[in-house]
């Protein structure tokens, strides 16, 4: 796995687009959102359709080519330096085979932000761009808009990315499987990538890879359930290292641990817990397709450099 091109950090003044291609965004919060990165001193532009809300199938934020249509449109608009999303959901894996790649392509790197339901994005930003992503606080995020520590490790990493280089595990500091390795951070949300296996724009694989991945709303049966999909598939044959992010919702952790134990623990490679990443409160932003360490018995992930040049 190859470390993937770096799109440039941001200035003050830089204008960032906010999309919505999964759920349905909050109008209030999304508000709130716009005037913490007018903060910033951002210029921050809303899609035209980021505040729709499908007709038919009301867990949507408008069609799939209306959404497909604001992404593309805002990433190819070269007054635009950055696209955020408003919110995750569920919708990215019906637009995504939509978006004109090559046109993408043309209109050369640029920042992109999200998380949870956007993983589908964040791989195919990966595999038909080459490109560095932000799996970070949404927008229109509770998190976001109410959270001060996942609003400084976004702002730095967007503005200062060199002083955030090292992620540190807030758990008991016992790792669940001890180590260190290198390799090139992807990831996200579980059920996206077992879900995503076999589709377009998605990897083949984790081999050589730092894979960073969490969940919110899945019994532990669930997680067992997609952990071995990726097992069974071969898509963790050769895995440098894992960390685990926040498992919201997913049941009390006594349970959930010994299904990483079982379903992790065999593969050999350090594991390290509670990075802090995800559906937590205070989430810190974390790239992908970055070059780092990640040990195990020091509960940390380490950049080889800054995730934007």
């Amino acid at each position: 796995m190859k470390e993937l091109m770096r799109p440039a950090r941001l200035a003050p003044g830089a204008r960032v687009a906010v999309v919505a291609p999964s759920g349905p965004v909050a109008e209030e919060r999304l508000q709130a959102g716009l005037d913490l990165l007018r903060g910033w001193d951002l210029d921050p532009v809303v899609a035209p359709h980021a505040l729709d809300r499908d007709e038919r199938l009301g867990h949507l934020a408008g069609t799939d080519a209306d959404r497909a249509a604001d992404l593309q449109r805002a990433w190819c608009d070269p007054s635009v330096d950055a696209v955020l999303c408003a919110r995750g959901g569920y919708g990215a894996q019906r637009m995504v085979d939509l978006l004109d790649w090559e046109a993408m392509r043309a209109a050369g790197p640029k920042v992109f932000v999200g998380f949870s339901d956007s993983t589908t994005l964040h791989e195919a930003f990966a595999v038909r761009l080459g490109l560095v992503t932000l799996y970070g606080p949404v927008a229109a995020g509770i998190d976001f808009v109410k959270n001060a520590r996942a609003q400084d490790h976004l702002r730095a990493t967007l503005f200062a990315p060199e002083t955030v280089r090292t992620l540190t595990s807030t758990g008991s500091g016992t790792p669940l499987a001890p180590g260190r390795a290198r390799g090139v951070t992807l990831g996200g949300c579980l059920a996206l990538l077992a879900t995503g296996y076999g589709t377009p724009h998605t990897r083949t694989g984790a081999r050589g890879g730092l894979l960073l991945i969490e969940d919110v709303g899945e019994r532990p049966y669930a997680v067992d359930r997609a952990l071995t999909q990726l097992l069974r598939t071969g898509w963790l044959d050769g895995v440098a290292g894992i960390a685990l992010g926040s498992w919201d919702r997913c049941g009390p952790y006594d349970e959930l641990r010994p299904v990483f134990v079982d379903r992790l623990g065999g593969l050999g490679v350090p594991v390290v817990e509670e990075l802090g990443f995800g559906h937590c409160e205070g989430a810190l932003t974390v790239p992908f397709g970055v070059s780092a360490e990640l040990d195990a018995d020091s509960g940390t992930l380490t950049l080889d450099g800054p995730a934007l040049r």
